[in-house]
């Protein structure tokens, strides 16, 4: 079999502790079946992501970054979901600068109730990656991968 045959890709999930992340438990504990590519990292509020936290996962061999939150309007924190907003327009005029492709970062929105909502744009994201490719811009070299930055000894 061919490399490309058994590559998945490495997507980092920017989730909401609110909305997002609870609609994520919610697909898992209705056992609804969603891609495995994923890698979750919860957070208070989408507009506490600050965009570097984006960048850097692209430069440690992420193949895309989906970020997602509470729909606007129904922010925990009033009005994080819309500072995340205006966060991201600016960032996807920087990646679109910069020549990444389109669509290798994305952004959603998710309630709590959304489960299966969930599930349909991970493999939204999951099949738009796949369709992009391995990841080659902006990454760095880093022995061991994505993974083993994290658990390095010593650090």
């Amino acid at each position: 079999m061919m490399e490309s045959d058994t590559w998945e890709p490495k997507i980092v999930a920017f989730l909401c502790n609110w909305c997002s992340y609870a609609g994520a438990d919610l697909a898992g504990t209705s056992r609804i079946q969603y891609p495995s590519n994923i890698r979750v990292v919860r957070v208070p509020c989408s507009g506490r992501i600050d965009p570097l936290f984006i960048l850097a996962s692209l430069q440690k061999g992420a193949d895309g970054v989906l970020v997602s939150g509470c729909h606007p309007g129904d922010c925990h924190y009033l009005t994080g979901n819309y500072s995340a907003r205006r966060k991201f327009a600016v960032l996807k005029s920087l990646l679109q600068y910069i020549g990444l492709e389109e669509g290798r970062v994305q952004f959603s929105w998710v309630s709590a109730a959304e489960g299966a909502r969930f599930a349909k744009v991970v493999e939204q994201v999951t099949a738009r990656i796949k369709a992009l490719g391995k990841a080659t811009k902006l990454v760095k070299d880093i022995p061991g991968g994505l993974l083993s930055v994290a658990t390095r000894p010593g650090d």
